[in-house]
């Protein structure tokens, strides 16, 4: 049965990632004043990569926004394993500290492996640790703490077709630890039938063609076409590629996600746009696992996002 919706009054929305985000900042908001919490966020950034900065950035920004006690570290590429564990484990035992993310991607010579597991799990606001790994396919999510950009892309999902998924056919193209594999757990917690597919897959689009959900997180520019989609399908794009924008002038680019957005919007009952539609969640739901470390540790109920 066709549970996905198909009418030509919902076809072409855009899902506006911004002002969802917007809404979970403002639950946040909320929260922090009523509760008397000042939840504490340490980011860690190793090297001088580009994008890194910006990211590192922005998430500084929101979380002092927010009235959160906002910590940066900021370390030299050359930084040893030992260096970035002991700083680690000096940020574990700090009270002031409820969430500790180290952003990726380290620098070559470091394994994230050792790095990620190094994390309390009761701080690793993202999600990687393999006890919330562990949490969440057990679906323990009361104690997990779930990567911030599949927590977002499920409550835009829901935003969309409601708060009861069962029955929907899902799939996930892409089957990272950081957003596919755990999607792929929640919205199988939410009743869907999910199919993971990946480079390995055969027929990719007669997959995508039955999915009422489809979640793109490959990181393949347009790999998704227009005629991939199933008409009424919710398309949550993650993908963020740079390519080349001769249009714009000599050695000008522009981002595109991994579906092909101009062919899938006819198609689509509603889709999320690059940029503006998943990345804002990514944020604020980093925001929202600080908020639920600090009050799991105060011993206070967490608010729902």
């Amino acid at each position: 049965m066709d549970r996905a919706p198909s009418s030509s009054a919902d076809a072409a929305r855009v899902i506006d990632g911004k002002a969802v985000a917007a809404e979970v900042t403002d639950v946040i908001k909320q929260a922090v004043a009523a509760s008397g919490l000042k939840p504490g966020l340490a980011v860690v950034l190793v090297g001088e990569d580009p994008a890194s900065q910006v990211y590192v950035g922005a998430k500084g920004r929101k979380a002092q926004e927010l009235g959160f006690h906002s910590v940066q570290h900021t370390l030299p590429a050359t930084t040893t394993k030992q260096e970035l564990l002991d700083l680690i484990a000096a940020l574990n035992t700090d009270d002031a500290i409820d969430g500790i993310l180290v952003q990726m991607p380290l620098p070559p010579h470091l394994d994230p492996v050792p790095v990620i597991e190094a994390i309390d799990p009761l701080k690793d606001v993202d999600g990687l640790h393999p006890v919330n790994a562990g949490r969440l396919a057990l679906g323990d999510r009361d104690r997990a703490l779930v990567s911030c950009t599949p927590a977002g892309c499920l409550i835009l999902i829901k935003r969309i077709a409601g708060s009861d998924l069962s029955g929907r056919d899902a799939l996930v193209i892409g089957r990272s630890n950081l957003v596919g594999k755990p999607i792929a757990q929640l919205l199988l917690q939410e009743n869907c039938t999910v199919t993971i597919a990946h480079s390995r897959s055969r027929d990719l689009p007669e997959l995508a063609r039955r999915a009422d959900i489809l979640i793109a997180a490959v990181g393949r520019p347009e790999i998704v076409r227009g005629d991939w989609i199933k008409p009424g399908a919710i398309v949550i794009d993650v993908g963020v590629n740079r390519i080349p924008a001769p249009e714009r002038g000599a050695g000008k680019t522009r981002l595109v996600g991994d579906v092909a957005f101009a062919e899938a919007i006819g198609r689509a009952s509603a889709i999320t746009p690059v940029p503006g539609g998943v990345g804002p969640m990514t944020i604020a739901m980093l925001m929202a696992n600080t908020l639920t470390a600090a009050c799991r540790a105060a011993g206070i109920a967490v608010p729902r996002f």
